[in-house]
C-alpha cells in the first residue's frame, strides 16, 4: 500500500493522482491490480499529518508520497526512518533535513526539489516590470503551511528592496479570509499582489 498525503485539497491538485498513477505505471505498478494507493487531502488541515504518518507506519505502508508539501515531507520523515518517503518539495531538502546530500540522499527519503525559493523572486521581479509604478506588494500567504510560509516572506522581503518596493503580509487559511484579505486589498489600490497558493479550505 502506497500512502499519497498533500497538504493542498484534491480540487487544487487535481493533475497529480493521474500523473501519479501513470508514473508508477511506467515502471509496471497499476493502482488495484499489484498495489493500492491511499490518497489524503488535507485541504490545510496540516495539524492532522502526525497522527496520519503514525497511522500509515501503523499499517505498515510500503512507501509514502508527499508532492508539493515541506510540512507532510518533514511530518513523514519524523514517523519513520525505515519505510520510504518520496517527497517533492520547494525549498532545499539537505536545508530541511530530508536528505544528506542532494548527490547522497542516505536514509529512506528521496525526491524533487521545485527550486521555489528562486522561482518567487522571479515572480516578484515579473510583477515589477508589469506594474513598474507599484512602491507596495501585498503577499497572501497560508499561516497553517508554516514552512512555505515563511519562505515565501523571507525570499520576497530580500528581493523587494532592490526593486524599491515595500511588502505587506497577509495572512489566510480559509475561505472566508481569503475573501476578508482580498476585501482589505480592494481599499488600498495601487499595490501588486503576490499569493503563495492557499489552499482551499472549510470557511
Amino acid at each position: 500500500m502506497i500512502g499519497f498525503v498533500s497538504g493542498s485539497s484534491l480540487e487544487m491538485a487535481a493533475d497529480r493522482p493521474a500523473a501519479f498513477r501513470k508514473g508508477l505505471s511506467e515502471s509496471s505498478f497499476v493502482d488495484g491490480q499489484n498495489l493500492t494507493i491511499e490518497y489524503h487531502w488535507l485541504g490545510g488541515r496540516y495539524d492532522q499529518l502526525p497522527s496520519l504518518m503514525a497511522d500509515l507506519v501503523r499499517r505498515r505502508a510500503d512507501l509514502i508520497a508527499t508532492p508539493g508539501g515541506e510540512d507532510a515531507s518533514l511530518a513523514a520523515k519524523s514517523a519513520t526512518a525505515t519505510i520510504p518517503i518520496v517527497f517533492g518539495v520547494a525549498q532545499d531538502p539537505v536545508k530541511l533535513g530530508l536528505v544528506a546530500s542532494l548527490a547522497r540522499p542516505g536514509g529512506n527519503a528521496t525526491g524533487v526539489n521545485f527550486f521555489f525559493s528562486e522561482l518567487t523572486a522571479k515572480r516578484l521581479g515579473l510583477l515589477h516590470e508589469l506594474v513598474p509604478k507599484a512602491a507596495r506588494i501585498a503577499v497572501l500567504v497560508n499561516p497553517a503551511d508554516p514552512q512555505t510560509a515563511e519562505t515565501t516572506v523571507r525570499d520576497i522581503s530580500e528581493a523587494a528592496p532592490a526593486l524599491g518596493m515595500q511588502v505587506r503580509v497577509l495572512k489566510a487559511s480559509t475561505v472566508r479570509e481569503i475573501e476578508a484579505a482580498f476585501a482589505t486589498l480592494a481599499r488600498e489600490p495601487g499595490q501588486g499582489r503576490l499569493g503563495q497558493g492557499v489552499p482551499r479550505a472549510p470557511a
